[in-house]
């Protein structure tokens, strides 16, 4: 929904009605992703898409019987090989679409999360009821909705998901599409060296933050980094501890230096974070757990390291290294193998994080979370 904010913030603003289409559920080579929307206003103007131009006008006429009934639809489209003009994907895949009116009676909700700049939000609806809650890091708006739904919902925001969930509520299940809505991921790299340059241009190509950080200032200049968003000068370790990070953060540690990289990992270990790698030969990595134990770092917590740094490529320049290390923080951040495709007998796309259950406390009977059909 975030690709047509803009438009549909015009139509708040003016107070149109209209009726949302979002993609709840994909099958094969579907052409658009969770969450991606097409939007009818009263006047018929349309804005967005769902498939890319395969089922635009069905969705289109669920849109407008939405707003002329104020019913919703779920309805699922596929190929058709019997029929060449039905309508369907031609790509072969399938979508579900999730069809409502947004009126005056429901509209702050979806404003809500429209107008957030620079936080993260997210959009939840039932998709029986239609009922709609906007959901921030610590507030709800809009409707009251179960207080699990609101806990497996917190999940997904916090790793920056747009999924569908079904939860189990006092004897019953509810299905809700959660659209999150979160400001870029932050990879921070720590060391001004050349290497890092390399790993900060592809972080950027890759969507994320990026932050180069080193204590030396006559490195850490800003010439040397183009491509980063920020360069801080400070020692790695209390940059670390006062700066924001979240469960989406990756943390490059190229300091290759025991003074700056065994206080930071000290830190970085201990967060909540969802990379961490450390650069270094096997020598190194030895002695930086040593290092490490010796102040009182736990066996679970330097699993979490991945050192040396990257996959094996068999890389040789900076760029390759970059390259390396890019490949390993996307097969940790979608829980890829590692192992080249042609080998790999799993299904070569797969969702991006698995979000562990939830248990709300004194919940007896915790939560029932299970995925929508693919």
């Amino acid at each position: 929904m975030r690709d047509i904010a803009a438009q549909l913030l015009e139509w708040h603003e003016a107070g149109k009605d209209y009726a949302l289409a979002s993609v709840i559920g994909i099958g094969g080579s579907a052409p658009r992703p969770i969450g991606a929307a097409l939007a009818v206003d009263a006047d018929g103007t349309v804005i967005g898409s769902v498939s890319g131009g395969c089922v635009e006008g069905a969705v289109y006429e669920l849109c407008r019987e939405s707003l002329a009934t104020g019913r919703s639809f779920r309805e699922t489209f596929g190929y058709s090989d019997s029929d060449a003009f039905a309508v369907g994907l031609t790509c072969g895949g399938t979508i579900q679409v999730f069809v409502q009116s947004v009126t005056e009676a429901n509209r702050d909700a979806v404003d809500k999360v429209l107008r957030a700049e620079g936080e993260a939000v997210a959009l939840v609806r039932d998709l029986d009821s239609g009922a709609i809650m906007a959901l921030g890091t610590w507030w709800t708006a809009g409707a009251e909705f179960d207080e699990r739904v609101v806990a497996q919902a917190q999940a997904l925001l916090d790793t920056g998901q747009t999924a569908v969930r079904t939860i189990g509520c006092e004897g019953s299940q509810v299905t809700v599409l959660v659209e999150s809505h979160v400001p870029p991921p932050r990879m921070i790299v720590f060391g001004a060296i050349d290497f890092a340059a390399a790993v900060a241009k592809i972080g950027k190509f890759l969507g994320y933050h990026v932050t180069v950080c080193d204590a030396r200032a006559v490195f850490a200049t800003r010439a040397r980094f183009p491509d980063a968003d920020e360069v801080v000068v400070e020692w790695p370790h209390m940059y670390l501890a006062r700066t924001q990070v979240d469960a989406r953060t990756a943390l490059c540690v190229l300091t290759h230096d025991a003074k700056f990289d065994v206080p930071l990992l000290e830190v970085a270990l201990r967060l909540p974070v969802a990379y961490v790698g450390a650069m270094g030969s096997r020598r190194t990595h030895e002695d930086r757990l040593q290092r490490l134990r010796a102040v009182g770092m736990t066996t679970t917590e330097l699993a979490r390291l991945k050192s040396p740094i990257g996959l094996d490529l068999g890389g040789h320049t900076t760029e390759e290294t970059a390259v390396s290390i890019a490949a390993e923080i996307v097969a940790v951040r979608r829980g890829g193998s590692g192992i080249p495709l042609g080998a790999y007998g799993g299904p070569i796309h797969r969702d991006a994080i698995v979000v562990p259950e939830v248990t709300v406390p004194d919940s007896p009977d915790g939560l029932l979370v299970k995925e929508e059909p693919r």
